[in-house]
């Protein structure tokens, strides 16, 4: 028999057993990046994640002969549903064997969940924050997960949701970009020299994470309006903005961080990250200090970068601010060595991002996809 738990978030040992669940589930999975144990059990923290400041979440684990064999987070994203005028749930840490019965059964005490709230339709996997990665992986099963910076699946999965009659909300291509056959157009590059020559745009960069920490708060701002016309996008919490800033200063090599201005207005972004998902497999999801040095090293000697957050703010699209971008993101390629590239999870409603970037030599290899169900 199976039966469904909520976890008792007071409670260490069932944290601890839903949180453990996933790193047993994929254990010796070479595509699979362990995040770290203690960021999800930040996600469970109702105290100190800044999600909850406005919203709220559950989470359940399924049960047969004592053992776990699922587990989900329930979510009610307030500011979402208030921007968008909707009411929907989300899920998020949807993870389970390859039973059918087990998928129905915590989906089900989901919907409940969302039902007592008032709530009609059910859309995910979607998370804590702007870095969690989104959607159910459907396509690159064979190519490794970058980071943490998305999820990655066993491919029935797919069956699991479908079957309880989930349908496509919105999909998340990453682009594979081969560093030498990789070129951004003539005609881009004419038009980013012209903006640049002009002197109303401009591209800071930086020498080091003092530099940006200073105009942390710009930088902010600048990625929430960024995105203000995307699928996902809601206007963050001042607690979120300081997350999402800790967890970019966490993760970077300041000189990859690349901000457009126009008359000294940050009005967009480039994100570059280098790729240390072996280091991160190797800390088994552990933080230590052999694992910290490890991390270090593996920054510097990666060949693989991931461009995670690009965007200029919508009023300068066609005035030369998108050229300026893409010109960036070809010389932060060729410039510092990298062999591989990858554009993270670009959403296909951002239509023109993907042509661009299937012109300039990009390869389409992973795809995730966000589900949704009214309930």
């Amino acid at each position: 028999m199976i039966n469904i738990e909520q976890v008792d978030l007071t409670n260490k040992k069932a944290v601890n057993e839903f949180v453990q669940f996933q790193y047993d589930l994929y254990n010796g999975v070479p595509q699979f990046c362990p995040p770290f144990y203690a960021d999800i059990k930040l996600m469970m923290d109702k105290k100190k994640h800044p999600f909850y400041e406005r919203s709220d979440a559950d989470f359940f684990v399924a049960r047969q002969d004592g053992n776990i064999v699922g587990r989900i987070a329930a979510m009610e994203n307030k500011p979402y549903n208030e921007y968008h005028q909707v009411k929907k749930a989300q899920f998020y840490l949807f993870d389970a064997v390859n039973d059918q019965e087990v998928a129905n059964k915590l989906f089900e005490r989901l919907f409940e969940w969302a039902r007592q709230r008032g709530l009609k339709q059910v859309v995910g996997p979607k998370g804590f924050g702007a870095f969690d990665g989104y959607g159910i992986q459907t396509e690159g099963f064979e190519h490794h997960q970058m980071m943490i910076m998305m999820n990655y699946n066993f491919p029935y999965y797919v069956d699991l949701v479908e079957n309880l009659g989930f349908e496509t909300e919105v999909d998340f291509m990453s682009c594979y970009l081969p560093v030498e056959s990789f070129i951004i157009p003539e005609r881009v590059t004419q038009v980013a020299q012209k903006v640049i020559e002009r002197g109303t745009f401009k591209v800071l960069n930086f020498k080091n994470k003092a530099e940006i920490r200073k105009i942390a708060p710009q930088i902010g701002k600048a990625y929430n309006d960024s995105f203000i016309n995307n699928w996902e996008y809601y206007p963050l919490s001042e607690g979120e903005v300081e997350k999402l800033l800790k967890d970019l200063l966490s993760l970077i090599n300041p000189k990859l961080i690349k901000l457009i201005t126009h008359n000294d207005q940050i009005v967009g972004f480039l994100l570059g990250f280098p790729d240390i998902t072996s280091a991160l497999q190797r800390a088994k999801g552990r933080i230590t200090p052999w694992g910290i040095i490890d991390i270090l090293i593996t920054m510097k000697t990666t060949k693989w970068i991931s461009l995670n957050g690009a965007g200029v703010l919508p009023e300068y699209h066609g005035r030369g601010g998108n050229a300026l971008m893409y010109y960036e993101m070809g010389k932060t390629l060729r410039d510092f060595g990298y062999v591989h590239g990858e554009l993270t999870q670009v959403a296909n409603t951002a239509v023109q991002m993907r042509q661009d970037m299937l012109k300039a030599g990009g390869q389409p290899y992973k795809n995730h996809r966000v589900y949704h169900k009214d309930i």
